[in-house]
Protein backbone atom coordinates (compact mmCIF):
# COMPACT_ATOMS: atom_id res chain seq x y z
CA UNK A 1 0.00 0.00 0.00
CA UNK A 2 1.64 3.30 -0.67
CA UNK A 3 0.03 6.46 0.91
CA UNK A 4 1.25 10.36 0.78
CA UNK A 5 2.33 12.13 3.86
CA UNK A 6 3.06 16.05 4.07
CA UNK A 7 0.66 15.77 6.39
CA UNK A 8 2.83 14.65 10.07
CA UNK A 9 5.98 13.50 10.64
CA UNK A 10 7.43 10.63 11.26
CA UNK A 11 10.31 8.78 12.43
CA UNK A 12 13.23 7.34 10.22
CA UNK A 13 15.91 5.00 11.88
CA UNK A 14 19.29 4.32 9.57
CA UNK A 15 21.67 1.45 11.30
CA UNK A 16 24.78 -0.06 10.04
CA UNK A 17 27.28 -3.07 11.50
CA UNK A 18 30.04 -1.34 12.94
CA UNK A 19 33.73 -2.16 11.32
CA UNK A 20 31.25 -4.58 9.13
CA UNK A 21 34.44 -5.43 6.36
CA UNK A 22 36.81 -7.05 9.06
CA UNK A 23 33.85 -9.20 10.07
CA UNK A 24 35.06 -13.00 9.80
CA UNK A 25 31.50 -14.41 9.19
CA UNK A 26 30.32 -11.14 7.96
CA UNK A 27 27.57 -13.43 5.54
CA UNK A 28 26.12 -15.06 8.13
CA UNK A 29 25.51 -11.59 10.39
CA UNK A 30 23.94 -10.43 7.19
CA UNK A 31 21.24 -13.07 7.67
CA UNK A 32 21.05 -12.49 10.88
CA UNK A 33 20.52 -8.93 10.98
CA UNK A 34 18.02 -10.15 8.23
CA UNK A 35 15.93 -12.47 10.29
CA UNK A 36 16.26 -9.89 13.56
CA UNK A 37 14.59 -7.20 11.34
CA UNK A 38 11.53 -9.27 9.93
CA UNK A 39 10.87 -10.58 13.47
CA UNK A 40 11.16 -6.74 14.36
CA UNK A 41 8.39 -6.08 11.71
CA UNK A 42 6.23 -8.67 12.91
CA UNK A 43 6.45 -7.91 16.27
CA UNK A 44 6.19 -4.00 15.88
CA UNK A 45 3.74 -3.48 12.76
CA UNK A 46 1.38 -1.50 14.48
CA UNK A 47 4.35 1.39 14.82
CA UNK A 48 6.09 0.55 11.64
CA UNK A 49 4.87 2.82 8.93
CA UNK A 50 7.41 1.22 6.52
CA UNK A 51 8.80 -2.48 7.43
CA UNK A 52 12.66 -2.48 8.15
CA UNK A 53 15.02 -4.22 5.20
CA UNK A 54 18.49 -4.34 4.56
CA UNK A 55 19.42 -1.61 2.17
CA UNK A 56 22.98 -1.74 1.30
CA UNK A 57 24.28 -5.24 2.87
CA UNK A 58 25.43 -3.99 6.32
CA UNK A 59 23.24 -0.77 6.47
CA UNK A 60 19.28 -0.89 7.14
CA UNK A 61 16.37 1.71 8.00
CA UNK A 62 12.63 1.51 8.87
CA UNK A 63 10.31 4.16 9.59
CA UNK A 64 7.75 4.81 12.32
CA UNK A 65 4.43 6.67 13.39
CA UNK A 66 6.11 8.24 16.58
CA UNK A 67 8.97 7.64 18.54
CA UNK A 68 7.46 5.39 21.64
CA UNK A 69 8.94 1.86 20.86
CA UNK A 70 12.43 3.23 19.10
CA UNK A 71 14.39 2.62 21.69
CA UNK A 72 12.85 -1.08 22.18
CA UNK A 73 13.08 -1.84 18.99
CA UNK A 74 16.63 -0.84 18.92
CA UNK A 75 17.85 -2.78 22.14
CA UNK A 76 16.08 -5.36 20.34
CA UNK A 77 18.33 -5.31 17.80
CA UNK A 78 21.55 -4.51 19.63
CA UNK A 79 20.45 -7.20 22.09
CA UNK A 80 19.87 -10.15 19.35
CA UNK A 81 23.06 -9.07 17.34
CA UNK A 82 25.63 -8.61 19.89
CA UNK A 83 28.58 -9.16 20.10
CA UNK A 84 28.76 -7.52 16.98
CA UNK A 85 28.36 -3.69 17.20
CA UNK A 86 25.96 -1.34 15.15
CA UNK A 87 25.26 1.99 15.04
CA UNK A 88 21.85 4.04 14.98
CA UNK A 89 20.42 7.46 13.81
CA UNK A 90 16.81 8.91 14.64
CA UNK A 91 15.32 11.89 12.59
CA UNK A 92 12.59 13.29 13.66
CA UNK A 93 10.74 15.10 10.63
CA UNK A 94 8.10 14.89 7.56
CA UNK A 95 8.66 12.42 5.09
CA UNK A 96 7.88 14.15 1.32
CA UNK A 97 7.78 11.51 -1.22
CA UNK A 98 5.19 8.70 -0.97
CA UNK A 99 5.20 6.08 1.78
CA UNK A 100 5.51 2.60 0.43
CA UNK A 101 4.62 0.29 3.28
CA UNK A 102 6.68 -2.71 2.56
CA UNK A 103 9.86 -1.34 2.56
CA UNK A 104 11.58 2.15 3.53
CA UNK A 105 13.09 2.76 -0.03
CA UNK A 106 12.98 5.31 -1.98
CA UNK A 107 11.14 7.93 1.14
CA UNK A 108 13.20 11.26 1.37
CA UNK A 109 12.57 14.28 3.37
CA UNK A 110 13.80 15.94 6.88
CA UNK A 111 13.33 12.58 8.50
CA UNK A 112 15.64 10.55 6.85
CA UNK A 113 18.19 13.78 6.04
CA UNK A 114 18.12 13.99 9.89
CA UNK A 115 18.84 9.97 10.53
CA UNK A 116 21.16 10.19 8.10
CA UNK A 117 23.16 13.17 9.29
CA UNK A 118 23.13 11.30 12.90
CA UNK A 119 24.79 8.07 12.08
CA UNK A 120 27.45 10.40 9.95
CA UNK A 121 27.84 12.56 13.57
CA UNK A 122 28.70 8.71 14.97
CA UNK A 123 31.06 7.84 12.67
CA UNK A 124 33.03 11.21 12.34
CA UNK A 125 32.88 11.00 16.46
CA UNK A 126 34.34 7.68 16.39
CA UNK A 127 36.98 9.15 13.70
CA UNK A 128 37.90 11.62 16.59
CA UNK A 129 38.52 8.61 19.12
CA UNK A 130 36.16 10.67 21.23
CA UNK A 131 36.08 8.97 24.61
CA UNK A 132 32.01 8.51 25.10
CA UNK A 133 31.42 6.69 21.94
CA UNK A 134 27.37 6.21 21.98
CA UNK A 135 26.10 3.99 19.99
CA UNK A 136 22.88 6.37 19.30
CA UNK A 137 22.19 9.75 17.68
CA UNK A 138 19.38 11.86 17.59
CA UNK A 139 18.43 14.56 14.97
CA UNK A 140 15.34 16.63 15.07
CA UNK A 141 13.84 19.92 14.04
CA UNK A 142 16.11 22.90 15.87
CA UNK A 143 12.65 24.25 17.49
CA UNK A 144 13.33 21.23 19.29
CA UNK A 145 16.79 21.55 19.72
CA UNK A 146 16.94 21.61 23.56
CA UNK A 147 15.21 17.82 23.52
CA UNK A 148 17.43 17.24 21.17
CA UNK A 149 20.49 18.02 23.38
CA UNK A 150 19.20 16.61 26.09
CA UNK A 151 18.35 13.44 25.15
CA UNK A 152 21.93 12.85 22.97
CA UNK A 153 23.66 13.52 26.34
CA UNK A 154 20.95 10.59 28.42
CA UNK A 155 22.23 8.48 25.50
CA UNK A 156 25.73 9.09 26.04
CA UNK A 157 25.78 8.81 29.69
CA UNK A 158 24.14 5.48 29.65
CA UNK A 159 26.64 4.40 27.09
CA UNK A 160 29.06 5.01 29.71
CA UNK A 161 27.12 3.07 32.12
CA UNK A 162 26.59 0.05 29.85
CA UNK A 163 30.32 0.02 28.67
CA UNK A 164 31.38 -0.56 32.26
CA UNK A 165 29.41 -3.83 32.23
CA UNK A 166 30.64 -7.28 32.45
CA UNK A 167 29.38 -10.23 30.09
CA UNK A 168 27.20 -11.82 32.90
CA UNK A 169 26.30 -8.16 33.81
CA UNK A 170 24.94 -7.60 30.82
CA UNK A 171 23.19 -11.07 30.59
CA UNK A 172 21.42 -10.83 33.54
CA UNK A 173 20.66 -6.81 32.31
CA UNK A 174 19.39 -6.90 29.35
CA UNK A 175 17.32 -9.80 30.21
CA UNK A 176 15.84 -7.92 32.41
CA UNK A 177 15.12 -5.37 30.14
CA UNK A 178 14.11 -7.81 27.13
CA UNK A 179 11.48 -9.60 29.53
CA UNK A 180 10.26 -6.74 32.29
CA UNK A 181 9.02 -9.59 34.63
CA UNK A 182 11.39 -9.42 37.64
CA UNK A 183 14.12 -10.91 39.13
CA UNK A 184 13.06 -14.01 40.22
CA UNK A 185 11.87 -15.12 36.49
CA UNK A 186 14.89 -13.78 35.15
CA UNK A 187 17.06 -15.92 37.81
CA UNK A 188 15.26 -18.83 36.63
CA UNK A 189 15.76 -18.30 32.74
CA UNK A 190 19.71 -18.09 33.75
CA UNK A 191 19.56 -20.57 36.17
CA UNK A 192 21.13 -18.73 38.65
CA UNK A 193 20.21 -17.57 42.22
CA UNK A 194 17.15 -14.54 42.69
CA UNK A 195 20.17 -13.22 45.02
CA UNK A 196 22.94 -13.25 42.45
CA UNK A 197 20.64 -11.38 40.17
CA UNK A 198 20.08 -8.53 42.53
CA UNK A 199 23.55 -8.27 43.07
CA UNK A 200 24.44 -8.26 39.68
CA UNK A 201 22.09 -5.64 38.53
CA UNK A 202 23.18 -3.58 41.85
CA UNK A 203 26.91 -3.49 40.42
CA UNK A 204 25.53 -3.00 36.90
CA UNK A 205 23.83 0.23 38.25
CA UNK A 206 20.61 -1.44 36.55
CA UNK A 207 17.90 0.40 38.33
CA UNK A 208 19.79 4.11 37.13
CA UNK A 209 20.19 3.06 33.41
CA UNK A 210 16.36 1.48 33.49
CA UNK A 211 15.11 4.53 34.38
CA UNK A 212 16.66 6.45 32.32
CA UNK A 213 16.04 4.57 29.30
CA UNK A 214 12.20 4.69 30.39
CA UNK A 215 12.19 8.80 30.67
CA UNK A 216 13.93 8.65 27.56
CA UNK A 217 11.39 7.00 25.91
CA UNK A 218 8.45 8.73 27.42
CA UNK A 219 9.76 11.82 26.20
CA UNK A 220 10.39 10.08 22.56
CA UNK A 221 6.65 9.21 22.24
CA UNK A 222 5.16 12.83 23.44
CA UNK A 223 7.44 14.26 20.96
CA UNK A 224 5.59 15.94 17.62
CA UNK A 225 7.53 17.56 15.08
CA UNK A 226 4.56 18.88 12.59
Amino acid sequence: MDHSTTIYSFVAVIGDIKDSRLLENRKEVQLRLQEVLERLNENYKEEIVSRFLITLGDEFQGLLCSGKAVLDMINEIRMEMYPVRLRFGIGFGQITTDIRTEMALGADGPGYYRAREAVELLKEREKKNRPVLAELCLKMDEKLRDKEILLNTVFDLMYVVESGWTDRQREVIWDMLFHGDGQQNTAGRLEITQSTVQKTLAAGSYYTYESALRNAAKILGEIRDD
